[in-house]
């Protein structure tokens, strides 16, 4: 008599395809997690350079990359968004068009022009990053981009309207064409956006530079002298002779992280301002107060 195996029960067909999911949600979002520690890194490596300092000595985890890089990609994604939404109701109407033949040719035309436009333009601003990096453009990256993409779908449009067949010999080809379109803008997006993550990061130095007085004033208070120099910077004595207190004022907080106090101190610049960095373990005091009560 041969045996019979028992059904599967319903706890373990969801897991499996629990775990088909998630085998398809992982790689994508581990990609994703990676790309967004990226971009905050650049911001933020961009930002501490611009002041003169080092990234790793904000101790920053990848909750805090992840959380900067936000503003970075909240703008080229919303562009991204809004083209590719145009994108795709300007290829509806020409479909519309070419399903009739009085066009085709104009539309052939209209495309041959498109054509060689996007990719001159991506020659163009190429070329120019190529021949001067360091002068090139913020939105370059964008810009080939956009003429290639341009360039290979006028392209589409222009095989579309002379009503050519492609044969299977050439139909893997067209595929590979494709795939390494696609290769080469996501590589120029990435590197778009990084240009772009890096330039906001140092506005971020600037807007620092140019609204100290905006930030948290803070007043450290320590036993032992600490021996402040930085501008603008005094040091009074609060407490006796068999209790000695030291107060240092004319500070502002720029960001609590990694262990470590990061003060600014009032008429900070980029040219001549210094970081002042305190130990944040109870050696000591801090007080913070509203910018606007000063």
């Amino acid at each position: 008599m041969s045996e019979v195996s028992p059904a599967p029960d319903g706890s373990s067909t969801r897991w499996k395809r629990t775990l088909e999911v998630l085998s398809v949600v992982g790689p994508p979002l581990t990609v994703v997690t990676a790309l967004l520690v990226y971009f905050g890194w650049a911001r933020t490596d961009a930002q501490a350079k611009a002041m003169g300092l080092d990234v790793s000595l904000f101790g920053y985890t990848v909750q805090d990359f992840i959380l900067r890089s936000i503003q970075s990609l909240f703008q080229p994604l919303a562009w991204l968004a809004v083209i590719g939404l145009l994108w795709l109701m300007l290829d509806r109407a020409v479909a519309r068009v070419l399903e009739s033949s009085r066009h085709r040719k104009l539309v052939k035309l209209g495309a041959t022009v498109i054509l060689l436009l996007g990719f001159a333009l991506a020659a163009v601003m190429w070329i120019a990053v190529t021949v001067r990096p360091e002068q090139g453009v913020l939105y370059a990256p964008f810009l080939i981009a956009a003429g290639l993409v341009v360039g290979s779908w006028a392209l589409g449009v222009r095989r579309r309207a002379a009503g050519s067949t492609v044969p299977g010999a050439y139909a893997g080809r067209r595929g590979i064409e494709g795939w390494l379109v696609f290769v080469l803008v996501t590589l120029l997006l990435f590197w778009g956006t990084s240009d772009y993550a890096q330039a906001l990061g140092r506005g971020a130095a600037v807007d620092y530079q140019e609204r100290a007085h905006l930030l948290p004033t803070a007043v450290v208070y320590s036993k032992e002298r600490l021996a402040v120099t930085v501008p603008n910077v005094k040091e009074e004595a609060a407490g006796t002779d068999a209790a000695p207190l030291y107060r240092y004022t004319g500070l502002r907080l720029l960001v609590v992280s990694g262990g470590r106090i990061f003060l600014l101190n009032d008429g900070w610049s980029l040219e001549r301002g210094r970081v002042v960095v305190l130990p944040d373990n109870g050696s000591v005091r801090v007080e913070y107060g509203n910018p606007a009560s000063d």
